[in-house]
């Protein structure tokens, strides 16, 4: 394993080459706005930057103002339910389209290079090497707990690029388990998280009623519900709480998305409020006391929780892989037990028991975390990245 390099910032206006950037999403979760920072690497470069998502969404204007092309074109995303054969049909036959697109894609721009900014769309690295171009994969995913098939699907078509790019050691760990010959060309590169235009920190004395913050998906493994249950049991033990819900369901997950507003519901008028989606997460990073990320499956990383973190609040996280990683050296993080309501609701006790020694550990931790997770330093390593694959170095 490697860290990928950080070299000097390439000069603005350099003239570069054409990179074609696929990405397999038009909204604005963790890997997509990892990718606004590749992007801005980029173009910062000197590179003419054309970026294909499969539908229109809140990625795609902040894309264009920042002076990227997009080319909406289709690309099947490896689920899990490829493993049936309704699933693999449905794969193979948006494969097909999505091969006529993308092939059309790469006649028309003639890139001189094509990063794929995840394992879950494979078509465009075999589209890559179809057509002679470098192609560098950025991976933030890490399926450690995925049936052993499901990894190799997703690890085998990395074969096919000349570099690949991982968000965290646990990430690469997960990838060299299924594809060990990736070793030499893969490099460990932390993510890049903004945080807030100031920092504001947390209130000094807790006044009812003590304010929880989730930020993220509603889906199972996310865990909100979890989030939820334990607002219920704080509130049985006498624990002035209120739950901010900050996230959309995944298209299919509607009836999770019922389900747990049912359960807000059933906790008492504005104990916990679903706001939906939101880009701007930094205002309810604000008003929070205490932010949770009760993740039951593994995670690749944490960028929640470092936001959390960047924000001056104390996070609660489940003890798994990425989200361990990603808190790692943070006095005001406390691991709990995945999924348990129960655990989460006993951290939150210990924080608020110790408030001021937390509160005051998160001001520190936030300026560490801005060091450690700089958009420059890793906008010079994507570029740097670039670079190399393009003078074809190994």
């Amino acid at each position: 394993m490697t860290r990928a390099p950080v070299p000097s910032p390439a000069p603005r206006g350099r003239s570069g080459g054409t990179v074609l950037v696929a990405h397999p999403s038009p909204d604005l979760y963790g890997s997509d706005r990892v990718l606004l920072e590749s992007v801005d690497a980029l173009l910062a470069a000197g590179h003419r930057v054309v970026v294909t998502v499969p539908a229109a969404g809140p990625l795609v204007p902040l894309l264009v103002e920042r002076g990227a092309q997009v080319v909406l074109c289709a690309a099947p995303v490896l689920r899990k339910d490829v493993l049936r054969p309704r699933g693999l049909g449905r794969f193979l036959a948006g494969a097909v389209r999505g091969a006529v697109q993308g092939l059309g894609l790469l006649h028309r721009t003639r890139p001189d290079a094509v990063l794929v900014n995840t394992v879950t769309i494979p078509l465009w690295t075999l589209l890559a090497r179809v057509a002679r171009r470098p192609c560098l994969v950025h991976v933030h995913e890490a399926e450690a707990s995925a049936a052993p098939l499901v990894r190799v699907l997703l690890g085998a078509p990395l074969l096919l690029a000349d570099r690949v790019l991982v968000n965290s050691r646990f990430s690469l760990g997960v990838l060299l388990a299924s594809a060990p010959r990736l070793r030499g060309r893969s490099s460990v590169l932390d993510n890049a998280v903004p945080g807030p235009p100031a920092v504001v920190p947390a209130r000094e004395e807790l006044a009812a009623p003590v304010r929880l913050l989730y930020v993220g998906r509603l889906s199972p493994r996310k865990g909100p519900d979890a989030a939820v249950e334990a607002v219920h049991l704080l509130l049985a033990e006498g624990v002035d709480v209120r739950l901010d819900v900050v996230g959309s369901a995944y298209p299919g997950y509607e009836w999770f998305a019922q389900r747990l507003a049912e359960r807000a519901a059933a906790a008492g008028p504005e104990r916990v409020v679903l706001h939906g989606f939101d880009a701007d997460v930094w205002p309810h990073l604000e008003r929070a006391d205490l932010v949770v990320v009760p993740s039951r499956t593994d995670e690749p990383f944490g960028n929640t929780a470092v936001e959390a973190v960047l924000a001056a609040r104390p996070v609660v996280v489940s003890d798994t892989s990425g989200l361990r990683e990603a808190v790692e050296g943070y006095g005001c993080a406390r691991l709990v037990e995945p999924g348990s309501a129960e655990a989460l609701a006993a951290a939150v006790r210990q924080v608020l028991a110790d408030w001021r020694a937390h509160r005051d550990g998160a001001l520190q931790d936030a300026a560490r975390a801005a060091r450690r997770h700089s958009p420059s330093a890793y906008r010079s390593a994507v570029a740097g990245a670039v670079q190399a694959l393009l003078e074809g170095a190994p």
